[in-house]
């Protein structure tokens, strides 16, 4: 099925439901999915350029409408759950629609605004709409609500091949938190984050993701010694069932796998491409070959998708260097 032709059919499924089911609502009627812009970019990249809705693997489509059409039906027949809410805008933003997505998340917290689980799932999409600010408020809101509240797994709505889950609430709020300092580049906030992080990353995937992004903090941020302590409990037999990525970077970081195999590797690869290749990227930068770093991150926003973390972090470093050389030359009057 066709995501135009699926939504297109929502909102009379949408008005039929009302119609129907209107005895049964409690005091928040349905979201009406045409209030939400459908047309347009999604965002624009730091450069301004527009950053249109993903085309996805005609497969990998049907199967994702598929399962929003399901979720919309729960919401439906729920429409004062916050779970639902919560669902309803993860199920829009694999859709790739990702305005639409923080609108439903905005709507739910209108409802619930102590939700730290629509805060954290509304701050994952600022990052990737590039609204950074917006997603650091949300995040730490999320951050406060949840400390209170025990830590739990959360839900994948990607399962990995295993369909294991492998983080929490905490866990994600607290490495999304990091994610969102570090491309402010505020490498401080971000080593704060993440080292909060690492206290929910129970299983090895977590370790390693989280472990990836602080120590790329921590060198960042000229702190060697401190980055090389994140690495002593990385090892090459670790149980990763989705992460392996990070797990190999990290153990590039400690000799055990060549910055040259890893190129080849981000060569070969597709989607995974922009997480090997920003890892790469900034360790050419901390080494010592900024040219290297800065044409890696060329080809990520070239190749890779834009809502892959690896795509946004080359993105804000590209960004910075030019907004930094153009500074440099209304300073020397050129």
């Amino acid at each position: 099925m066709k995501i135009t032709l699926c939504l297109a059919l929502l909102l009379p499924f949408a008005s039929s439901c009302v119609a129907e089911q209107q005895p049964a609502y409690g005091s928040n009627p349905p979201l009406i999915l045409s209030d939400i812009p459908l047309e347009g970019p999604e965002s624009f990249s730091l450069f301004g350029e527009p950053l249109q809705r993903p085309d996805l693997p005609e497969d990998v489509l049907e199967a994702r409408t598929d399962q929003f059409v399901e979720t919309l039906e729960f919401y439906y027949a729920n429409p004062d759950s916050e779970a639902a809410l919560v669902w309803l805008g993860r199920r829009m933003a694999y859709l790739g629609r990702y305005r639409e997505a923080i609108g439903i998340f905005t709507r739910g917290i209108g409802i619930y605004p102590d939700s730290y689980r629509l805060l954290r799932h509304r701050g994952h999409r600022y990052i990737t709409i590039r609204l950074f600010p917006l997603a650091l408020r949300d995040l730490h809101r999320a951050s406060f609500l949840a400390a209170s509240v025990p830590d739990h797994i959360e839900p994948d709505g990607q399962p990995n091949a295993m369909n294991v889950p492998r983080s929490t609430s905490h866990s994600n709020i607290w490495y999304h938190r990091g994610l969102a300092h570090y491309l402010e580049h505020d490498f401080d906030q971000a080593e704060r984050s993440f080292r909060h992080a690492l206290r929910y990353s129970t299983n090895d995937d977590m370790l390693c993701a989280t472990s990836h992004w602080l120590y790329m903090a921590l060198r960042r941020a000229g702190r060697e010694d401190a980055a090389q302590k994140v690495l002593e409990p990385i090892h090459a037999d670790m149980e990763i069932f989705e992460n392996f990525e990070y797990h190999r970077l990290l153990l590039m970081y400690r000799g055990e796998i060549s910055a040259a195999v890893i190129e080849e590797e981000v060569e070969a690869a597709s989607i995974s491409a922009a997480t090997l290749g920003y890892g790469l990227a900034n360790w050419f930068l901390y080494n010592g070959e900024p040219d290297r770093a800065y044409a890696l991150c060329e080809k990520l926003i070239e190749e890779t998708p834009w809502a892959a973390f690896g795509h946004i972090a080359a993105e804000v470093d590209l960004h910075r260097k030019s907004k930094e050389a153009g500074a440099a030359r209304r300073d020397s009057g050129l």
